[in-house]
């Protein structure tokens, strides 16, 4: 089996598992789903309506000249299908998710109520605006806490997630640098950054320098002032960074960068790490988004959307995009167009309306229940459950950078599996049939094989306890031998392990039934 340069099986793995040896195929509670298309008929539907009157179309052409596609399905087929198929996910609320880089934590339920009150849960985009001065009351409320939090002048609640935060501050770096005449054509990206990070400096056409990380993880000073020129616009850092390390020279970093006149974007996707603790804007970022849905409360992923407010400093606050709140007199406005911004100069709009109020309204509900003690706490708390997965595994699992305190995640390499003929990706899947999700593997790339493990404040010692006994079985049993247990696992999952490989070069987006049996397979 080949590998890359970060250890990842480039060959195609091996498969496990099989049918098991029932006549149905369940496992009894455990149902073999059919796909719909296989449950129902393309000639039946579930509903009867009448042919529409003749009428004069208004889609320019574009009707649709085919029927949909999609099989006709009773409503208990629908119910139990799709019942089903939600009973094979794994769930924050079904277990512990350790994923790195991405924190997956506990979503308290009474901020979940909160959003769902009427005149949160119900408020419409298009509403006039005296209708809603109760949520631009709580969204002023939610920019004052955020720049409170972070140590910044101003704040853009429109952008959608991180990746779309990311553009929005950059976008602003660049009519930062626009307005004063200056066509700057690089960003700088440590290789310790998010890699979304390289793509939004692209996405804006600058071109991308890397910055090599030290043997600790963490960003060389001496490096990055070597790539500074009067071409850089910026510098695109992570801190906490993707190593799960405190960047210790950020201050000498930022002022580097200002004093070759770029800017300093700090990625906040790991926020989660410091809040209470420190603030970016004292730490001389010029912009920062904040990963609402991660840090403050929101179902993550399936669950529901992100939310990536991006916070300014003075320098770039002028060019932050519309809609923003404004307070005129003893009422709140949305300013919606760039002519009415006053003296300011946003680059433009990003998203047509803000449409988070659901993550806004989570926000200030965990804000608001935990007190600024509480959110400290909650960044303390997941500092040190890192630290005791760190400690408690640092003499069966190996660290690239040494055993060296680590933020709120902790990476670990495959070092350890040396000559044991399992890899990071046969290691992950293991832990499935353990009922746990693997950790993030092989990202970041600058450790070969990595393993990346956030545990998140809201875990207790117990669960934690039960996770590290797995590694620590895994791993012994990996360094004996037994590398068949890795190699065909997951075993008891709904599904055998995937040809990763072949799934990515030869994708299946559309079912036809000529494919159905290459598909079960």
């Amino acid at each position: 089996m080949s590998m890359n340069r970060e250890g990842r099986p480039t060959a195609p793995a091996a498969t496990g598992g099989g049918k098991p040896p029932t006549f149905t195929g369940n496992r009894a509670l455990q149902i073999e789903e059919p796909l719909l298309f296989e449950t129902g008929s393309l000639e039946k539907t579930g509903v009867d309506l009448p042919e529409p009157a003749k009428h004069e179309s208004r889609l320019g052409g574009l009707e649709r000249q085919g029927g949909t596609g999609l099989a006709g399905l009773t409503e208990p087929q629908t119910m139990r299908h799709y019942v089903r198929l939600s009973q094979k996910n794994y769930a924050i609320d079904t277990g512990f998710y350790p994923l790195g880089s991405c924190t997956m934590k506990h979503n308290p339920r009474l901020n979940e109520v909160m959003a769902r009150l009427p005149g949160f849960g119900d408020v419409h985009p298009l509403q006039p605006e005296r209708t809603v001065q109760g949520a631009l009351a709580l969204m002023d409320m939610l920019s004052h806490w955020l720049l409170e939090l972070t140590g910044m002048a101003g704040v853009a609640l429109s952008p959608k997630a991180g990746a779309h935060g990311e553009l929005c501050g950059m976008a602003a770096i660049k009519a930062a640098h626009d307005a004063k005449g200056e066509k700057r054509s690089t960003v700088l990206v440590p290789e310790s950054a998010h890699g979304t990070n390289p793509a939004t400096a692209a996405l804006l056409g600058y071109k991308v320098t890397s910055i090599p990380a030290r043997d600790n993880g963490t960003v060389s000073v001496d490096a990055m002032r070597a790539a500074l020129s009067g071409e850089v616009a910026g510098i695109m850092l992570t801190n906490p960074n993707t190593c799960g390390l405190f960047e210790p020279d950020i201050v000498e970093i930022a002022e580097a960068v200002h004093d070759a006149g770029a800017y300093f974007y700090c990625d906040g996707a790991n926020f989660n790490a410091i809040v209470g603790r420190a603030r970016p804007g004292d730490l001389g970022v010029d912009c920062m988004h904040i990963n609402l849905h991660k840090t403050f409360s929101t179902p993550h992923g399936g669950g529901g959307p992100g939310s990536g407010p991006v916070v300014f400093s003075e320098a770039i606050l002028p060019y932050a995009p519309v809609p923003f709140v404004k307070r005129n007199g003893e009422g709140l406005s949305l300013v919606e167009h760039e002519g009415d911004a006053g003296d300011a100069k946003p680059f433009g709009r990003q998203s047509a309306f803000h449409g988070q109020m659901g993550m806004f309204v989570r926000t200030m509900a965990y804000m608001l229940s935990h007190g600024s003690d509480g959110m400290r706490q909650a960044s303390e708390d997941a500092v040190l459950n890192a630290n005791y997965l760190r400690a408690r595994l640092r003499d069966v699992m190996t660290q690239p950078f040494g055993d060296q305190i680590c933020m709120h995640e902790v990476l670990f390499d495959d070092t350890f599996l040396t000559d044991s003929g399992v890899t990071t990706l046969d290691f992950a899947k293991a832990l499935i049939d353990e009922g746990f999700h693997p950790m993030t593997v092989y990202f970041p790339l600058v450790a070969h094989g990595a393993m990346l493990v956030e545990p998140t404040e809201s875990e207790t010692k117990e669960a934690l306890d039960q996770f590290i006994a797995v590694l620590r079985d895994l791993a012994k049993a990996a360094k004996a031998g037994d590398a068949e247990r890795f190699t065909g696992a997951p075993r008891y999952a709904p599904r055998a392990r995937l040809d990763e490989t072949r799934a990515a070069r030869e994708p299946r987006l559309r079912w036809t039934p000529e494919t159905q049996a290459e598909a079960a397979e």
